[in-house]
């Protein structure tokens, strides 16, 4: 997801040129962000408060508030009635460029809490968004951080403290330099009882040779009794021996550590030892957990979606399936101990690497519900196993996958394919039948592109050639996750359709490939200590259209008790990319999940418009649309408090994606 993702004004005129109405346009209404908020419907008697006490409502990550005021008869009537400004868009850090606001509140009583990319914590009023104390971890501001976000921040109550003690509750949050610190709720003051001076340093628990390295925190840490446990982010492009990624845990109330877990076998006791060459696990690093974790408190587990094994396009220096990269993990939250694995991916070789949180759910089947793990994937699959055992709640097929042509490399002969549901977006292999362009100039460019590359379906490997990789590295799903309606037993989720091109090049080559000119808005990385460097672009005409229809991105439901998509609707317009006061209605590729309300309703933000939007959870009809100030890629929440409904999300935009930057928390109500 870089610059080459920002779509040309061109596609604009090419829609005039052949005609608005053949390409079933929807024209929307040039509608701007005002300032100006709306007062709040009165306040109605007797509506219970409704909470969002964790990152995605529950310790399982179901992303659904039972807040049921704003329902499909009234939705229209939702308009922001307060906003926040955290006055953080980047300035001063050279890694402003990165900077995004994906941050998803807690509610604790009447405050919210939140973090901003740089490590700012927030305590506000839920019902006006007034500030109540503010935080800065005061991060350097020189390096360049390798991620520029963090979504959320943990609660935690000290059950020995007494009443009025300072930090009877913590406020846990993770930090851009590897740092996990913990805050007074009352007063945003570091609780100094937590590894004497309020934090600790994730690196001092790793050995000599990795505690140099950077382990950015991004996502929320979680808390699972008296024990915080969080995973991190690493760059796993850039080279072979990378350091090891590392789940942390430790004591909440003082900072010790209790245990750490890896993926990767550096010691030849460990379960998975045989599934790699010794040699090279000891210098392979990453399959790190960057996504939100998800814990079960009555069974005692923690669940962790891996990444891939470094680097992302080349394995030869990794050779075998890599267990345990790539893989849904449960931990004793005891000793972090492996409960049970299942690899997703085997020999990760396309940057398939598990971005979603768990989401821990109860599926019917014969009369009762089953306990079980849903994840999504990038590949656009949704893999369900029983939460206790690890056993797929449908079966999985080890199908054939294309093999690798390159030498030293030996991609996996067969890959995980669940029975149901059927992935939500395309798998097979393309041709020069399925180019697209607006004119016949642009799609005649998409066919030769088309024709010169390597393309068998998904997990085609990499190629000096030049491999379509569909979908691309950025899913498929991605950090948002899904959203969960445990009555209707229906899943949501937000999918780009949006193939990539990866090409492998030899090592004497990589820096005259690179410095040639010749690839415009490619991402390059030298995957040191392999013989290939690597490029790779999102599938482009000249003109920065995708060579694929439309849509590029989706929302759908689907029903987990039968295991079949309800509905799938295209998500997005052009209507903020071509700088127009309207758009084409062919979906965006976009960054943010799900929120499912019991109003009968699913609010995301997340495509690439500035768009707050609602939809039928039964039908998958937009039912509205709130403009935002700037890009919403992060993951709205929603609370009943004082007699009200509110729906909140971070509009801050992505560095990376391109959308509208900006620094607002907004929060929706019914207005009259």
């Amino acid at each position: 997801m870089t610059r080459a993702l920002k779509f040309a004004a061109k596609l604009l005129l090419g829609a005039v040129v052949l005609g608005v109405a053949a390409f079933g346009v929807a024209w929307l209404t040039a509608d701007r962000w005002s300032n100006e908020l709306a007062p709040p419907a009165a306040a109605e008697p007797g509506l219970p408060d409704v909470g969002w006490p964790l990152y995605a409502s529950d310790a399982g990550g179901s992303h659904f508030s039972g807040a049921w005021q704003v329902n499909r008869e009234n939705v229209e009537r939702l308009a922001p009635v307060w906003v926040f400004r955290t006055g953080e868009t980047g300035e001063g850090y050279t890694s402003a460029y990165k900077h995004t606001f994906q941050a998803t509140p807690i509610l604790l009583r009447s405050t919210l809490y939140f973090s901003t990319a740089f490590n700012r914590v927030f305590a506000i009023d839920a019902e006006t968004g007034a500030e109540r104390w503010r935080f800065d971890a005061g991060i350097d501001r020189e390096p360049h951080y390798t991620e520029v976000s963090n979504r959320g921040v943990a609660h935690w109550v000290d059950r020995e403290a007494r009443v009025g003690q300072p930090c009877l509750e913590r406020i846990f949050a993770g930090t851009l330099d590897s740092r996990l610190i913990a805050l007074d709720a009352a007063t945003g003051q570091r609780c100094g009882q937590f590894a004497g001076t309020g934090e600790v340093d994730l690196r001092a628990a790793l050995r000599e040779e990795d505690r140099g390295r950077a382990y950015p925190v991004t996502s929320p840490p979680v808390v699972i009794g008296d024990t915080v446990v969080l995973g991190s982010g690493m760059i796993d492009n850039w080279k072979a021996h990378l350091g090891l990624g590392t789940i942390w845990a430790y004591d909440a109330r003082s900072g010790a550590l209790r245990w750490k877990w890896h993926a990767i076998p550096r010691e030849p006791n460990s379960d998975n030892a045989a599934d790699w060459l010794p040699e090279q696990a000891a210098r392979t690093g990453t399959a790190n957990a960057w996504s939100p974790l998800s814990v079960d408190p009555e069974r005692g587990l923690v669940f962790a979606a891996t990444g891939s094994a470094s680097p992302d396009y080349f394995g030869g220096e990794r050779l075998g399936n890599n267990r345990h990269a790539n893989s849904l993990v449960a931990l004793e939250a005891a000793s972090g101990q492996i409960a049970w694995s299942q690899q997703i991916v085997h020999h990760d070789l396309w940057d398939y690497d598990l971005p979603a949180q768990p989401t821990l759910a109860e599926i019917e089947r014969g009369g009762g519900r089953v306990p079980v793990v849903i994840l999504p994937t990038k590949m656009g699959l949704l893999f369900t196993f029983h939460r206790e055992t690890g056993e797929p709640f449908y079966a999985i097929e080890e199908r054939p996958v294309p093999a690798s042509d390159v030498p030293g490399e030996q991609a996996w002969p067969t890959q995980p394919f669940p029975v149901a549901p059927p992935s939500l977006v395309p798998h097979r292999a393309m041709t020069e039948n399925d180019a697209w362009g607006l004119t016949p100039i642009d799609r005649g460019e998409c066919r030769k592109l088309i024709a010169s590359l390597r393309s068998e379906g998904i997990y085609t490997p990499p190629s000096i050639q030049g491999t379509i990789m569909i979908p691309g590295n950025g899913g498929g799903s991605n950090w948002g996750g899904i959203g969960w309606d445990s009555q209707r037993q229906v899943a949501v989720a937000n999918t780009m359709h949006f193939p990539f091109v990866v090409a492998l090049i030899p090592r004497d080559d990589f820096e005259t490939v690179r410095e040639s000119g010749l690839y415009a808005d490619t991402e390059f990385s030298p995957q040191l200590g392999t013989p290939f460097g690597m490029r790779r672009k999102p599938l482009l005409s000249s003109w920065g259209m995708p060579c694929v229809k439309p849509p590029w991105g989706t929302l759908a439901a689907v029903d987990m008790a039968a295991g079949k998509t309800l509905w799938q609707v295209p998500l997005g317009t052009t209507r903020d990319l071509s700088g127009l006061p309207f758009g084409l209605n062919y979906g965006t590729p976009g960054l943010g999940g799900p929120l499912v309300t019991a109003g009968g309703l699913v609010f995301i933000g997340a495509a690439m418009d500035d768009y707050l939007r609602a939809f039928d959870i039964d039908t998958g009809e937009q039912l509205w649309r709130g403009r935002l100030p700037a890009g919403g890629q992060a993951t709205p929440m929603s609370y009943q408090l004082g007699g009200r409904q509110y729906v909140v999300i971070a509009a801050g935009g992505h560095g990376s994606l391109g959308t509208r930057r900006g620094d607002y928390l907004l929060a929706f109500a019914l207005t009259n």
